[in-house]
């Protein structure tokens, strides 16, 4: 009787069934993660989601909607047009279109240099591809651009850390080129500019070019001309174009990301807008998001080459003390990542592009959008399905939820067993009966314990867990305060047990079976109770 007693109570003060409730918690909180569009690619970075202390987001599609929208043709002689409408769709046009041969070669250019597909079908607008170049077919469509009678000879896809895309296309038995990208690259390429070919003026544009970027508008230049027929075209040919003039995109803030951003800053999570925009344009949005109050907290490309040049120190002490990245290349964003781990931060990043996947891999949490390639879904730890940065603090609070209640679980668990030793070590002191046989012991250990830890397992978020500071990812679970609580419990447990077993065998001489069937009952009683505790 003792020997099975001795294995039942070594089973039931073993908590065997820790790693399966602590399954159920990240299983439970991923489930939950998936109905606010959070794909939880690996379980253990359920928990880690929530230990996160810094997020690197992209801007445009997490902070914005991601429908960029043509709303101002800015050309060399300062001749400006507003253009109506909103979205993907043909609704809206060219205020004085007409005024101006020059604004239709800019808008078939765009359509042209193309990679994207805007179409109406059955009534409804379907696209895919960039949303700039989704947003040049918008624009293309309010200026009626449809059926040119040209043939697209070759074409250069737009890559981050070229800044612009080409394409070479015939026309009238003639050759032309057409770039888009950023001003510095398209002026690089160019040697005049306007209707009337005057020498480019690139002060002036760059003045432009601010001015736009300061209320907010993403900024694409545009530039062609009539070049030499040849078999084959590359990057070389590219070069003494004529500057056509620049587009101003509005892709309007997400109105629900500014509590998301006030949420995270109250949970001591540090965000960053790390994008390929011009540095005006990503502080504008940045200061109506509140990331950002100055433009000393603005960092260029060009900014983190020169800081990197100084040494790892000087790197992140430049990077910790800025909110915004702006002309950013895939490299450059992988040097930021490494930065923040260098500094002890546990780094969330988020991308959509296959020129994201290092610093996705590298992150302690890489966080793939659902409308982006499949290399940063494969890379990624977690998928958000909507691209929207709100759902990215929700998967935070589950995260944290699931550390909660694998938290709750040890507890119940730990302390439940540590009372259970206990008793049985009074009773053999003290020289009494054992106070529960091997088959109470079992029963306790699988119905009470069992269904209780499954339980809290299912917990919800309490109200302030996103008032709370990130948990340190060095912090063992089992903590001094863990620990501690642990102890009290179960010698609190433990002690009442056992003084009730004392008195009804000692005292009032009950017989051993009934005297156990009490003991069973207020241990149960008790661990039930304790339950309550434990949440």
């Amino acid at each position: 009787v003792i020997f099975l007693s001795v294995i039942a109570l070594s089973v039931s003060a073993m908590p065997e069934g820790l790693p399966l409730a602590l399954t159920m918690a990240l299983t439970i909180a991923s489930n939950r993660m998936l109905k606010k569009n959070v794909i939880v690619k690996k379980l253990n970075s359920v928990e880690s989601l929530g230990s996160c202390t810094v997020i690197a987001s992209d801007k445009t599609g997490t902070l914005t909607v991601n429908e960029q929208t043509a709303k101002k043709i800015l050309l060399p002689n300062d001749e400006s047009y507003l253009i109506e409408g909103v979205g993907y769709n043909d609704v809206g046009k060219v205020i004085n279109q007409d005024k101006n041969p020059n604004i239709y070669r800019l808008g078939k250019n765009g359509v042209l240099n193309n990679e994207a597909k805007l179409e109406n079908e059955n009534g409804k607008w379907v696209y895919f591809g960039d949303s700039i170049d989704i947003a040049f077919l918008a624009l293309g469509k309010k200026m009626k651009i449809a059926n040119l009678n040209v043939s697209i000879i070759d074409q250069i896809p737009y890559e981050s850390e070229n800044q612009f895309s080409a394409v070479f296309y015939e026309e009238n038995e003639k050759v032309y080129c057409a770039v888009k990208g950023s001003l510095e690259k398209i002026s690089s390429f160019c040697s005049t500019m306007g209707q009337d070919y005057t020498k480019i003026d690139l002060e002036k544009l760059k003045k432009q070019n601010e001015s736009l970027a300061q209320d907010g508008y993403r900024v694409i230049a545009l530039a062609s001309l009539e070049i030499e027929k040849k078999s084959s075209y590359g990057i070389e040919d590219i070069k003494n174009l004529n500057f056509d003039g620049m587009v101003g995109f509005i892709d309007p803030v997400r109105i629900e990301v500014k509590d998301s951003l006030k949420e995270a800053k109250e949970a001591g999570i540090k965000v960053v807008m790390i994008t390929g925009d011009h540095p005006l344009t990503a502080f504008s949005i940045a200061k109506e998001l509140e990331l950002a109050t100055s433009y000393d907290e603005v960092a260029t490309g060009n900014d983190i080459e020169e800081a990197l040049k100084k040494g790892e120190i000087y790197f992140d002490d430049f990077v910790a003390c800025k909110r915004v990245f702006s002309r950013v290349t895939p490299i450059q964003k992988l040097e930021i990542v490494n930065s923040y781990k260098r500094q002890k931060e546990f780094v969330a990043v988020t991308g959509d592009g296959v020129n994201d996947a290092p610093a996705l891999k590298t992150a302690n949490i890489g966080i793939a959008m659902g409308s982006g390639t499949d290399v940063a879904k494969e890379t990624a730890s977690m998928i958000i399905r909507d691209d929207n940065f709100k759902s990215i603090v929700s998967g935070i609070k589950e995260g944290r939820n699931a550390y909660s209640n694998i938290r709750k679980v040890s507890y119940m668990l730990l302390s439940c067993g540590l009372a259970e030793v206990l008793f049985f070590l009074l009773a053999i002191i003290f020289n009494l009966p054992l106070p529960l046989v091997a088959i109470q012991l079992l029963w306790l250990n699988v119905v009470t314990d069992g269904l209780q830890d499954f339980a809290l397992s299912f917990e919800k978020a309490e109200k302030g867990i996103m008032k709370e500071k990130p948990r340190s990812t060095e912090e063992s679970l089992f903590n001094k305060e863990l620990l501690i609580e642990v102890s009290i419990s179960g010698l609190v447990i433990g002690f009442l047990v056992f003084g009730l077993w004392y008195y009804l065998i000692n005292t009032l001489y009950f017989d051993v079976a009934i005297a156990r069937g009490y003991v069973m009952a207020l241990m149960v009683f008790i661990q039930n109770i304790h339950v309550l505790n434990c949440r």
